[in-house]
């Protein structure tokens, strides 16, 4: 059984190039250690709230950060971001939507429904890893959070 107490970074990303690419930047960055992929919006809902598959993970363990893709399988970006920050023991979660969606609708609706931040993914794979090491290395080191 995995730990899926000691979690930092929970990115739920549906495109395998695209979380690899991200694992492989916060491991270049040393901010690997404790990422949990999510590859659709169910399961990352599944994983914050403790549910399925999750069931057994400590709910009150939450990742200091979550990444979080637009276009997702089964449930998507805009929902679980709805999720998250519409219940009182989640919405204090960093959430970063990670996307390649430039529209203003979905900016806007990410917004209005309280991401902390909403980043276009760069083409460019060293643009990308670059904008992943800033977003671990902020998010996870610089930003206080209260416990």
């Amino acid at each position: 059984m995995e730990n899926f107490g000691e979690i930092e970074i929970l990115l739920v990303e549906d495109n395998p190039n695209d979380a690899e690419m991200a694992l492989r930047a916060l491991k270049k960055n040393n901010l690997s250690n404790q990422v949990m992929v999510a590859v659709d919006g169910e399961e990352a809902l599944d994983f914050i709230f403790a549910k399925g598959k999750f069931a057994s993970r400590q709910k009150s363990r939450k990742p200091k950060i979550i990444l979080l893709d637009l276009k997702l399988p089964k449930i998507d970006g805009l929902e679980v971001l709805k999720e998250i920050k519409s219940n009182p023991e989640t919405k204090i979660i960093p959430v970063v939507v990670l996307t390649s969606s430039r529209e203003e609708k979905d900016m806007l609706k990410s917004y209005q429904l309280g991401v902390n931040s909403y980043i276009v993914k760069p083409v460019d794979f060293d643009k990308f890893v670059d904008a992943v090491r800033d977003l671990g290395l902020y998010w996870l080191l610089l930003n206080q959070q209260p416990d």
